[in-house]
């Protein structure tokens, strides 16, 4: 393995072994007031081993090693495995690639090994939480070049200098993943999948984020997928509406929760004549008849059961945006959740027409079932902007709620039939080309239980769930390639 660098994150406490096991020269990143660990060959100092300084120093340091390959470990805990590094180095070599990384085994505290597989990398991974594991082996193929471009635009990153780093890599050659355990991590504590949704809207990392949206946004325009702007009108209003708006509730077994969301949406004070579509995926718990009961009280709640057996959250939205029942407008409401007032419905109305916008999104609030705050509390998604919003969707995990829908717009698109990421794919796509507006202020208690489909998934769910997204913006990576190009998505320059 001589022809291995290895770079190795250093907080001053577990990290010896590792250091000691690594081949190669080895360089250690660590901040000031740590001393290196025993066989560092040469001690690093940046503030954060994810700092656009501490990436330039790796890499002019890289440059004088001579070696082919730079393994940056991302985490000293780590168990190497010189037959897992071999493979690693081998698929790089074979392929080309600018940069390899591989699948791990967790030992739990039983001792027990389990398979931690990730996901293969493609155009839409650029989100800046994408799990590589514990290991990065970069070619020096990959690398050559990149400290200069790094010293002009990342060297004074606090946040991005590594994100920035992969971002490159991509645009020089594919990133691969190795589909097999090349180490052994002992198990991360992790918080529940319903937790860690929200760390990129606390308000507490905007510094972060907004200097991850500078990194991202350059990656965008260097790979041509940045775009101005949008505005093209939203769609012509064809034909006749029943109502103005219509509340959307997409439900499927939730009688503990579905009434308290319908009478919030029916005891919305509005100027304008509204209705409520909730569509009742078969439902086995009761919540059927407790719909049947509320809509025979008041005529605008419209029970619908679809007559197909297949449809996730997505397709049940379509039953309701397609029905004739359906307003122009179409607002959300989660079947768990309560909207904040009595006069959400007549200020998402006001602001798709102010605009005219084709989609409106809002802010809400986490809380518990007596409407306690819990963190992150609101959820605002102030990093959108008006000139780079539609750019920073591609790197963000969703662009928030409530949503409020021109109906004649939304038709031309549907919902893809999923269960996940169904409302960011479609906000996605309006965000290409369409005006988005936003409303800061909490318009909805999203009430968070064990209930909520999104609380504790498992890895596999996880996994699949995060590369549905990335799919998502890989197409639209490559249509806004094309549009950035003059031309038109699907058609061959």
């Amino acid at each position: 393995m001589s022809a291995l660098a290895t770079v190795l994150p250093w907080s001053g406490a577990g990290a010896e072994p590792a250091a000691r096991a690594l081949p190669g020269p080895l360089a250690v990143i660590a901040p000031p007031g740590l001393d290196a660990p025993a066989g560092a060959a040469r001690l690093l100092r940046a503030p954060s081993p994810d700092s656009g300084a501490a990436a330039l120093e790796v890499l002019r340091w890289f440059e004088g090693t001579g070696a082919e390959h730079l393994l940056w470990l991302l985490d000293p805990a780590a168990e190497l495995d010189p037959a897992g590094l071999r493979r690693l180095r081998l698929a790089a070599e074979d392929t080309g690639a600018s940069l390899v990384y591989g699948d791990f085994l967790e030992r739990g505290a039983d001792g027990a090994l389990h398979p931690h597989p990730l996901l293969d990398y493609q155009p839409g991974s650029l989100r800046d939480d994408f799990d590589f594991g514990p290991l990065l082996l970069c070619s020096r193929r990959g690398l050559a070049g990149l400290a200069e471009g790094l010293a002009a635009d990342a060297a004074g990153l606090r946040f991005g200098g590594l994100y920035d780093l992969r971002l490159r890599l991509s645009e020089r050659g594919a990133l691969l993943r190795l589909p097999e355990p090349v180490c052994v991590l002992p198990a991360r504590a992790e918080r529940p999948s319903g937790q860690q949704i929200f760390d990129y809207v606390d308000p507490r990392n905007r510094d972060r984020q907004r200097e991850l949206e500078l990194v991202a946004t350059a990656h965008l325009r260097r790979i041509g997928a940045w775009l101005p702007p949008p505005r093209a009108p939203r769609a012509a209003d064809a034909g006749a509406f029943p109502v103005v708006a219509s509340v959307v509730i997409p439900v499927k077994d939730r009688a503990r929760t579905v009434l308290d969301a319908a009478r919030s949406a029916l005891g919305q004070r509005a100027p304008f004549p509204f209705n409520l579509l909730v569509v009742d995926n078969h439902s086995s718990d009761g919540t059927t008849q407790a719909l049947a009961g509320l809509a025979a009280q008041d005529a605008r709640l419209v029970h619908l059961v679809p007559a197909r057996r297949d449809l996730g959250i997505g397709g049940c939205w379509n039953e309701a945006v397609f029905s004739p029942a359906c307003g122009r407008y179409a607002v959300q409401l989660d079947s768990d959740d309560l909207y904040a007032d009595d006069r959400v419905l007549a200020r998402v109305v006001a602001e798709l027409e102010r605009g005219p916008f084709a989609l409106v999104i809002g802010a809400y609030t986490t809380v518990d079932f007596q409407l306690r705050e819990l963190p992150p509390g609101l959820v605002d998604h102030r990093e959108w902007s008006d000139e780079n919003g539609h750019n920073n969707a591609l790197r963000v995990a969703g662009l928030g709620a409530p949503r409020a829908f021109h109906v004649p717009s939304l038709r031309a698109l549907g919902f893809p039939n999923v269960s996940y990421g169904e409302d960011y794919a479609v906000a996605l796509r309006l965000s290409r080309s369409h005006r988005i507006g936003r409303l800061y202020d909490s318009l909805y208690w999203c009430r968070r239980w064990e209930g909520n489909t999104d609380s504790a998934l498992s890895l596999e769910a996880s996994n699949r769930h995060l590369a549905y997204k990335d799919r998502l913006r890989s197409i639209e990576l490559a249509a806004r390639q094309a549009l950035a190009r003059g031309g038109q998505p699907g058609v061959a320059p």
